[in-house]
């Protein structure tokens, strides 16, 4: 059966899109076949990481809930930043960046059960083993749906105060839909922390397993989101520990 990944945030910045690229491409050089749904429909960039061009998308998530397409239609094949390359296969639903686009979705909304439709669509006309949904950060209604019918949370959160007290609410939330399986993600840690101490102290304050601590990474800043890290640093620190990750949340 395939397995649904809701990836999310309280707050922005908290590097939630690169944790989802990375893990997806991850398990995707695993021989799986992935899709991404970049649902930040708001302030859509996960296919910045894709070096996806907006003018090469005929098709965006957008259209897809306006009626205008197929779900199927908006999934690109972006499995060339797998490497090395494998039998597994990557796909990307990108948000529209136009700025009509946004304005429509934030003054008009749309069918939140059309979203829940497509991710079901997706799974079975793409065969797609996992897929991973990039959530809005904070708290809306299609935020709280696509938590609800996933089958595993990453919540990522930083070492904080402010994250800390929204990831609070995040965890309760959750725990009220009933979500199968809920992990912790810490990022940015700088090295000052002990990364060990951090996760028992992060876990036992939430009462929720911590999937993996990820270091900050001064080669993370400074790829720029001009790519995959994990594919070009592959024995960096914060690959391996992602890798960890996909170990955790698929065993």
């Amino acid at each position: 059966m395939p397995k649904i990944i809701a990836i999310h945030s309280f707050r922005g910045g908290t590097g939630k899109s690169n944790t989802t690229a990375n893990l997806a491409c991850l398990l995707a050089q695993k021989g799986q076949r992935v899709g991404i749904v970049d649902t930040d429909i708001q302030s859509p960039g996960i296919h910045v990481l894709f070096n996806l061009d907006p003018r090469e998308i005929s098709c965006s998530l957008n259209d897809f809930l306006w009626g205008k397409c197929e779900i199927e239609s908006a999934a690109y094949d972006v499995s060339k930043m797998i490497e090395p390359q494998t039998d597994g296969k990557l796909f990307l639903i990108p948000s529209s960046i136009r700025t009509g686009d946004i304005a429509r979705v934030l003054h008009y909304g749309y069918d939140i059960n059309l979203l829940k439709e497509g991710y079901q669509k997706l799974t079975e006309r793409l065969s797609l083993d996992y897929l991973f949904i990039d959530t809005h950060p904070g708290l809306n209604e299609e935020t709280l749906m696509s938590i609800a019918i996933a089958d595993i949370l990453l919540i990522i959160l930083r070492p904080d105060q402010q994250d800390y007290q929204g990831t609070a609410v995040t965890v309760e939330v959750s725990r009220q839909l009933e979500v199968p399986g809920m992990f912790l993600i810490v990022n940015k840690v700088p090295d000052v922390f002990a990364h060990e101490e951090l996760a028992v102290k992060v876990a036992s304050t939430y009462q929720c397993e911590v999937a993996g601590v990820l270091p900050h990474a001064d080669e993370m800043m400074t790829l720029a989101s001009s790519g995959i890290f994990s594919m070009q640093y592959p024995d960096h620190a914060v690959s391996r520990e992602m890798d960890k990750i996909i170990q955790r949340i698929t065993g």
